[in-house]
């Protein structure tokens, strides 16, 4: 595997961990919203990510990196609650809070930025060995 293979390799994960990021960010500013209805209600979203395996099969690369296939909306049930006195309640009384988990949220900001910081420390350790290299073949 070459070190552009790697370099790649470490930018495909540094940008999905700034999806996984970006969502996690949007679910908790969006934890405490409220609203009058089900389907105005903000839901919890995460990323699919995915290998990119066919560039390992067609043999453009030993190793793999990672895609966005795309972000899904949490099928977790939404949280009701009884407050008829609420500016946003329906006509029965209830609004309606995201189904997003505060704490669930926290673990998987600080797990995404982990994975993006190794990340970067992969192509830091890279860009370095290029530059050895490069020192190598002037001589020095």
């Amino acid at each position: 595997m070459s070190l552009f293979n790697v370099m790649n390799i470490a930018t495909t994960g540094m940008s999905a961990e700034s999806t996984r990021l970006n969502t996690t960010a949007s679910n908790i500013a969006n934890a405490n919203s409220v609203s009058s209805s089900i389907d105005q209600t903000y839901r919890a979203r995460k990323p699919v990510f995915a290998a990119e395996m066919q560039r390992a099969i067609d043999g453009q690369s030993a190793g793999t990196g990672v895609k966005v296939l795309g972000i899904v909306e949490s099928d977790r049930p939404l949280q009701m609650e009884y407050n008829p006195g609420h500016p946003m309640a329906d006509k029965d009384g209830y609004i309606y809070k995201p189904n997003v988990n505060v704490v669930e949220e926290m673990a998987d900001m600080m797990s995404a930025s982990k994975a993006y910081e190794t990340n970067v420390q992969v192509a830091d350790t890279t860009k370095r060995i290029f530059r050895r290299v490069l020192q190598l073949g002037q001589g020095q």
